[in-house]
């Protein structure tokens, strides 16, 4: 488990340890605040204490929820310890997304946005201090980080590569101070998508620049070509009398022609009257844009009724499924698949999502916050007039069982194709398949285990001790995170197990986590 540890005051009359310092490889975070100085000097007391909450809040927490070492902080920065690269990085993601959302109010000019940088190294570690190159390359990666980005070192990057679903852009090799090598360094992108995206601006912006040369280039020609032609044009002009001798004989054939067919075209507007009857006609489309909005028709997910019961919740297999507990369920509906990208989209269409998700429309929407799911919900039920919701805990394990009490509903060995994960079968580990892409358990629900972790309504606890019984959600305690079930494509087996339960922060988004609803009768 991750520590906080209290700092000493640097005593210099201290005598220094015998023996050599204690070394270790870790990976390291060192983060800073952008513009300090600057937010400082405009709010000296507001500024610090906004940051001492943010320490409080954010960065401690985080840490220790992610098994690492508060080694120090440094007045606008800190620097953590971690044994796991992975959750080194992990946490700096979810530092920065909490960030974000306690930025979101502010001004610009005003907001606390942190660098991140994070090294892998062979480090000197003191009680209260640590030292070494490990961290003076975390340092430096830091220093040339994006206010809001974190940035690994190509250390960091070769452990984290396949373990952590995140987007990573390659800044190529950076020669650090003090440092022989240079080294490479990567800028995470908690959203895998965000990697074409930023590739794609960057093709757009050298199309776009090509395309403006080429006008350029083309505009000069034209100018140039009509310039040239103009003083043709001019020269011609001004030599009339040569030419006037020649074209005398064309008028004499002029007059041979009559010229009193001409007015004919003037009976034209004899077929005027045509035109005043179009108006009538021309009149009688527009009721029908009129009723264009009444068709906006929201789009429910598809719904299973369940039948109230009561069942055994939980399963000795880990500590945080435990004690398994009796729990009476009321009747229910729940969504048949997970709420889709397309039914997404129209919520973020209406301006009641915050963002509108990429994929194909049958695909589980993903990377969305407990957050995100409740604006969905919210968006449904004001639409509709219905009661949407997302399930309890103890709902989705109910349903999910669709009346078993075996490890996987379909038994209690792993039977390849059965759901969407690593090691279920050949759809597992690329990318989330299309809702329903494999079979319904008893209740004919659809991806109750693998394909997408589906947030559910209760706070996150780490024991079923004190849970309800009655399969109402469990609000009490810290719910700085929520709970999610399922597990998703990039876990393995046991994750799909209906027992199976994980915490993650509220706020923050993650590639592998989306939701389905329920409805209250």
């Amino acid at each position: 488990m991750g520590e906080i540890r209290n700092f000493r005051s640097g005593n210099q009359d201290e005598p220094p340890p015998h023996g050599p310092m204690p070394r270790r490889l870790a990976a390291i975070i060192v983060g800073d605040i952008a513009s300090y100085s600057r937010i400082m000097q405009a709010d000296e007391e507001g500024t610090h204490v906004r940051v001492k909450r943010i320490e409080r809040d954010i960065i401690q927490p985080s840490i220790v929820e992610h098994h690492g070492t508060l080694v120090k902080t440094t007045g606008d920065g800190f620097i953590a310890i971690f044994d796991s690269p992975v959750e080194a990085v992990r946490c700096s993601i979810v530092i920065q997304q909490n960030l974000i959302g306690r930025n979101a109010p502010l001004p610009k000019h005003s907001r606390l946005e942190y660098r991140i940088g994070v090294n892998l190294g062979d480090v000197i570690v003191e009680p209260d201090d640590v030292y070494g190159d490990g961290v003076n390359i975390a340092t430096r990666i830091e220093g040339i980080a994006e206010p809001g980005q974190v940035y690994i070192s190509g250390a960091i990057y070769e452990q984290i590569k396949h373990k952590v679903v995140c987007g990573y852009e390659s800044l190529g090799d950076r020669k650090v101070k003090n440092i022989t090598d240079p080294v490479r360094v990567y800028r995470v992108l908690p959203d895998a998508d965000a990697v074409g995206r930023t590739r794609g601006r960057r093709e757009s912006v050298l199309l776009f620049l090509l395309i403006t040369a080429l006008l350029v280039i083309a505009g000069y020609v034209l100018w140039y070509v009509l310039a040239q032609h103009r003083s043709q044009v001019g020269q011609q002009a001004a030599a009339p009398p040569i030419a006037a001798p020649s074209a005398s004989p064309m008028p004499q054939s002029v007059p041979s022609l009559p010229s009193p067919p001409v007015p004919a075209p003037q009976a034209a507007p004899a077929a005027s009257p045509l035109p005043t009857t179009a108006p009538s006609p021309a009149a009688s489309p527009s009721p029908s844009p009129a009723s264009a909005p009444s068709v906006t028709a929201v789009r429910e997910p598809e719904m299973i009724a369940i039948r109230g019961g009561s069942f055994a919740m939980g399963s000795n297999d880990d500590p945080t499924e435990r004690p398994v507990h009796q729990v009476a369920i009321k009747p229910f509906s729940i969504g048949k698949y997970p709420v889709t990208v397309q039914e997404w989209n129209e919520c973020a269409a209406a301006k009641a999502c915050s963002f509108t998700a990429t994929g194909k429309d049958d695909a589980p929407v993903s990377n969305v916050s407990w957050t995100d799911a409740q604006q969905y919900v919210a968006y449904l039920s004001k639409a509709t007039k219905k009661p949407y919701r997302l399930p309890s805990e103890a709902e989705w394990e109910y349903a999910a069982r669709g009346g078993t009490q075996s490890k996987y509903w379909w038994g209690d060995k792993l039977q390849p194709g059965m759901a969407g994960c690593k090691d279920c079968g050949s759809l597992g580990a690329e990318q989330p398949a299309k809702v329903g892409s494999f079979k319904p358990n008893p209740f004919g629900l659809y991806d109750m285990g693998g394909a997408i972790d589906q947030w559910v309504e209760d706070c996150w606890h780490k024991s079923y001790q004190g849970a309800p019984g009655d399969g109402s959600a469990w609000a009490g305690g810290d719910c700085s995170s929520h709970v999610l079930r399922s597990g998703s494509w990039k876990n393995d087996s046991r994750y799909v197990r209906p027992s199976n339960r994980d915490g993650y922060d509220t706020n923050v988004r993650y590639p592998t986590h989306g939701f389905r609803v329920a409805l209250s009768p």
